[in-house]
């Protein structure tokens, strides 16, 4: 890269950083929200509400699912236990689930690998059927498909086997009662829906049920560097962890997405990408807008739930609705105006 192309790009960024978010170029990306069926769409910036509208006279207080967006608060869980020496995140699984120490492959795999869904298990999307009686359980038994750490494999089954993790460390005390007292009462979120199967065993992947205000709480936490109104929840370098992609996905962090392969990026639409089978997806190269800054995080839900995180514009956007055809690169191209 020539001096000439990096002082352009990092005066790009520098103006990204300072931007304002306008309230007109919101309601432009609104109105194809909307024209999508979007529900609700909430942005802010620098703590304050730039743009709110939900569609058909809908309410500030009705819940919706965000699904996948549920992951990104375990993933925040995750961190509170390692800030509480309950685990490292490059600790091998199997020093707690001793039922894998005699496996070659899966003797190898570590949290992050957990995290970050490189750990080569297969996705296992059975465990979000209801009728799966004890989900921990089967998500410890799924097949080894690849190598930990060479390959990228999206589904509920890292994330349940990360559950049975953190529950074996409580020494069988409630994963719940921990996200709740570590995570969602300091952000102020109560009576959320844990999606649990008959051994009360919660469903990480999804199930939570959040206003577009209250999906914007957590999202200000992770601006706040893991402060959230004056309560430091999860420490910011800790928090830095979360936003590094892997050699497999470099779009991908610890249960965040990330625009880290922008401006130069192709840009491509993450839900797709994930629904095709995991040998024929490709992450390198990709992300999800081009004109959005690298530092974009986003936690993702199916039926295009966006939680949308910019810390150098000190922004957020979020957007909620029901699934059809979507474009975030465009949606974001309205909201920024470009």
């Amino acid at each position: 890269m020539t001096r000439v192309l990096a002082l352009s790009i990092a005066l790009l960024l520098s103006t990204n950083a300072v931007a304002e978010i306008s309230p007109a170029n919101c309601a432009r990306a609104a109105k194809y929200s909307e024209a999508h069926r979007g529900m609700a769409m909430l942005v802010m910036q620098n703590g304050q509400t730039v743009f709110e509208h939900y569609a058909n006279g809908g309410m500030p207080d009705l819940r919706s699912p965000i699904f996948s967006g549920t992951k990104s608060f375990w993933g925040i869980g995750a961190l509170v236990a390692v800030q509480q020496d309950l685990l490292q995140l490059d600790d091998r699984v199997a020093d707690t689930i001793t039922e894998w120490r005699n496996d070659p492959g899966r003797s190898q795999i570590t949290i992050r690998q957990l995290l970050n869904f490189t750990d080569g298990l297969e996705s296992a999307s059975f465990l979000h059927r209801d009728s799966t009686r004890d989900r921990n359980g089967a998500a410890i038994h799924v097949r080894l498909l690849a190598a930990p750490g060479s390959v990228f494999i999206y589904g509920p089954s890292h994330l349940q086997v990360f559950a049975e993790l953190l529950r074996r460390k409580l020494n069988g005390g409630s994963t719940i009662s921990f996200l709740q007292d570590r995570v969602l009462s300091p952000l102020g979120l109560t009576n959320l829906e844990f999606k649990k199967d008959r051994r009360g065993n919660p469903l990480p992947a999804s199930g939570f049920e959040l206003t577009a205000r209250e999906w914007a709480q957590f999202g200000e936490m992770i601006l706040g560097r893991g402060n959230y109104r004056g309560r430091q929840i999860v420490s910011s370098s800790l928090l830095r962890q979360a936003l590094s992609g892997s050699a497999a996905n470099p779009s991908y962090g610890l249960t965040f997405w990330l625009n880290a392969q922008a401006p130069f990026g192709r840009e491509i639409d993450m839900e797709k990408e994930i629904d095709l089978d995991w040998q024929r997806a490709r992450w390198g190269g990709v992300c999800f807008s081009r004109v959005a800054p690298p530092d974009m995080l986003v936690a993702l839900g199916s039926g295009y739930q966006r939680l949308f995180i910019i810390p150098s514009m000190h922004a957020l956007i979020v957007r909620q609705g029901w699934s059809t055809k979507f474009s975030d690169a465009y949606f974001l191209r309205l909201v920024l105006g470009r």
